[in-house]
């Protein structure tokens, strides 16, 4: 028998963080839904305190989540840990994940705060906390960076005010795994009380090695991995979820612990996160890539056809990866579209966002002969993002041809009262772009323009992606349609919405993150 490790999925908080990745409550209860599908042993579902948008969307997730625990980060302040209580107090398990930065850079020029200040704070925090759970997270921000000898006095401090499990954090992502793993080894055996706690890392990509961090911290007695579905997250992001937990899988050998998860929703949750952050999976991204179970070379398909496991360490399947043809087409009835969304885990509020879905469903069926889940996740997307949005795009008519200028003339619903515009420019996209700008003057800054197609073949929808930048305020947009134009208005209105819909938030990093 091997020990259970704990997967803490910080996909809603920390990979929100990614410049542009926010999203709505709406957005982040989906993905909690899919979460709790995989089997995800906690939530952490934001930061309660750093907006009301935040707030609520904690709370919408506390509601409806049942079977995995929901958590709120909070710094060691009472204002923080009494708003994520109130955020989460509907949950039917959860958790308060409270933190503060104990290196000597953090301490001395964000903190200005003495050691001994700091650990009494931590204990401080984490006695608040227990008042209102039983189930208290305590996070180092910047362990890997830290003194030992302070992280064993603040560590024993906490669990003896009683924190329950103790997440040491690669903030900055600046460790190598021996020394990580050495690292968590050395406060097993030094704390006195560390076998009243558990143990969990949580670490950043920067370096590209916050899955071997994690891994060997799981070697030296880490029971807890922090983690985002397609390791999503600020900078170069967090520790992927998929990686860890196959990788585990796949080396029962050598782990002396594993996972409860349901890896055959893997495929469904990255895809999920993709669409709705509009970060899109690198191909060959590990496990969750298009061509991470595809074989080109000759000797390889031989191989593999001969028998699977001569380049094929891991089965399609177990990761949720199979054919996704979905028995669809135009002359389908709303019954048969409702059970395919619900085979996918997806939900649809009310009968009219159904209704919605079904007639967008309806009008690709007309342009491609083949329909796939892809297709399905792309429309819904498309259907939940513009349901309440302030401009829509009614009508765009676009002129492109050698030896001639762009030419774009769109017309846009503004608060239900149409607009049109026109306006030239160095191609169709850039033609569209121009005359939504002569339209609304957003004085936006476009950062990121991006396609993907959804599936195979030249009547693929095409996904576009946008990143625009106001103020400060970065905000991705997305959009879908088999004409790339149509979608690149689509993405840029949907971003642009987003800006307008936007409540003035304080960053979850206001005193950094962990």
């Amino acid at each position: 028998m091997t020990d259970k490790l704990i997967i803490f999925d910080t996909t809603l908080r920390d990979g929100e963080q990614s410049p542009g990745a926010s999203m709505t409550k709406e957005e982040k209860v989906r993905i909690a839904k899919a979460l709790e599908k995989l089997n995800v042993d906690v939530i952490e579902a934001g930061f309660p305190i750093a907006s009301p948008g935040d707030f609520k969307a904690v709370q919408a997730v506390a509601n409806v989540i049942k079977d995995s625990t929901v958590c709120g980060l909070a710094r060691a302040l009472d204002k923080d840990i009494n708003r994520a209580a109130e955020a989460l107090k509907s949950a039917n398990s959860h958790r308060i994940h409270t933190f503060i930065a104990t290196s000597q850079i953090h301490m001395q020029m964000k903190l200005k705060m003495s050691p001994d200040q700091v650990l009494e704070q931590a204990v401080r925090a984490v006695k608040l906390a227990r008042q209102y759970t039983d189930n208290v997270e305590f996070s180092p921000e910047d362990a890997g960076r830290s003194d030992t000898d302070f992280l064993c006095r603040i560590i024993e401090a906490v669990i003896d005010a009683g924190a329950n499990t103790i997440n040491i954090p690669d903030t900055v992502g600046y460790n190598l795994p021996d020394r990580f793993g050495s690292l968590i080894a050395e406060l097993l055996e030094r704390i006195p009380n560390s076998d009243k706690a558990i143990f969990s890392v949580h670490c950043h990509n920067d370096l590209g090695l916050a899955v071997a961090n994690s891994l060997a911290a799981a070697m030296n007695g880490a029971r807890q991995i922090e983690c985002t579905i397609n390791g999503l997250g600020e900078r170069a992001g967090n520790a992927s979820l998929e990686e860890v937990v196959m990788a585990i899988k796949t080396r029962h050998d050598v782990f002396p612990c594993h996972t409860d998860l349901d890896t055959t929703q893997i495929i469904n949750c990255s895809h999920l996160v993709s669409t709705i952050t509009g970060f899109p999976v690198q191909p060959n991204k590990a496990i969750v890539g298009a061509n991470a179970f595809a074989h080109e070379a000759g000797i390889h398909q031989d191989g593999v056809l001969k028998h699977r496991q001569t380049y094929e360490i891991m089965r399609a399947e177990d990761v949720g990866l199979h054919a996704n043809r979905m028995v669809l087409g135009k002359h389908s009835g709303r019954n048969a579209f409702r059970e395919r969304l619900k085979s996918l885990n997806i939900e649809l509020e009310s009968e009219e966002a159904v209704n919605t879905a079904f007639s967008r469903f309806k009008e690709l069926a007309d342009k491609k002969h083949e329909i796939f889940d892809d297709d399905l996740q792309a429309i819904v997307s498309d259907t939940l993002s513009t349901k309440h949005e302030q401009l829509k795009l009614v009508a765009l008519k676009v002129c492109s041809e050698t030896g001639e200028i762009p030419h774009a003339q769109i017309t846009i619903s503004v608060d239900g009262v149409e607009n049109m515009s026109a306006a030239d420019g160095s191609g169709p996209v850039d033609a569209t772009f121009k005359a939504i700008e002569n339209l609304i003057a957003s004085k936006t800054k476009l950062l990121v323009y991006s396609v993907n197609n959804v599936t195979d073949g030249t009547d693929s929808q095409g996904e576009v992606g946008v990143r625009l930048e106001k103020n400060g305020s970065i905000v991705n947009g997305q959009g879908a349609d088999t004409d790339i134009v149509i979608a690149s208005a689509k993405a840029y209105l949907n971003a642009i919405n987003k800006l307008l819909q936007s409540t003035e938030r304080k960053h979850p990093q206001a005193a950094r993150e962990v």
